[in-house]
């Protein structure tokens, strides 16, 4: 796996270079918290095996990997985007905003940027999209890692200011337990209002 991973990064590098950025997020289909996007530039041979697409691990397996990778790699960058900023540009432009973001945030400029699916950012180099890219490139996996385990971080803190929710388990995302939440104590700031929720708008007016 690790080899394969390595072997398509860098097909995407001509001679000479040696920065790659992979670029992923996590939380974009979630109502409640942020969507946070991860930038990761890796050293050829870094050895980090086991890393994946972040939804193919346990949690523990994520948070033993974000160790590994940031340890190892040679910058990373992150960006958060907030509720606020997910209403008032809607998910999808929040996303790049966030990716772009993050990108910026690295404290090295990568020659290529790698993005999971089919999205591309607004970024002074090779910018390449790179549909299941987090199961296919090294980089790709590792920012996924990195922004989901930041994610759930941000998700657990919000558990602890709105334990009705129950974020620590369902981490914003809109399961049965979330939505009979929301309907019995409506939404909090953490929850993302330009979301339209069919099955509690008869019992709400917040959305």
């Amino acid at each position: 796996m690790y080899r394969r991973l390595e072997a398509f990064d860098r097909g995407y590098l001509r001679e000479g270079e040696d920065l790659l950025a992979g670029l992923d997020e996590a939380g974009r289909g979630a109502l409640a918290g942020p969507v946070v996007a991860a930038a990761v530039i890796l050293p050829r041979d870094s050895g980090l095996l086991g890393v994946d697409d972040s939804k193919r691990l346990t949690e523990s397996r994520r948070e033993t990997l974000f160790s590994d990778i940031v340890g190892k790699a040679l910058s990373v960058g992150i960006s958060v985007g907030q509720p606020s900023l997910i209403d008032t540009r809607n998910i999808l432009n929040a996303t790049l905003i966030a990716m772009a973001r993050a990108v910026r945030n690295l404290g090295i400029r990568p020659a290529t940027v790698l993005v999971d699916g089919r999205d591309r950012i607004q970024y002074p180099a090779k910018v390449i999209s790179v549909i299941g890219g987090d199961r296919k490139s090294l980089a790709v996996a590792a920012a996924s890692i990195v922004a989901k385990v930041t994610r759930d971080r941000l998700m657990r803190r919000l558990h602890k200011r709105y334990p009705a929710y129950n974020f620590l388990n369902n981490k914003g995302y809109g399961t049965k337990e979330h939505l009979n939440a929301i309907s019995r104590y409506g939404t909090v700031p953490a929850h993302r209002k330009s979301y339209r929720l069919k099955s509690v708008e008869k019992s709400l007016s917040l959305f």
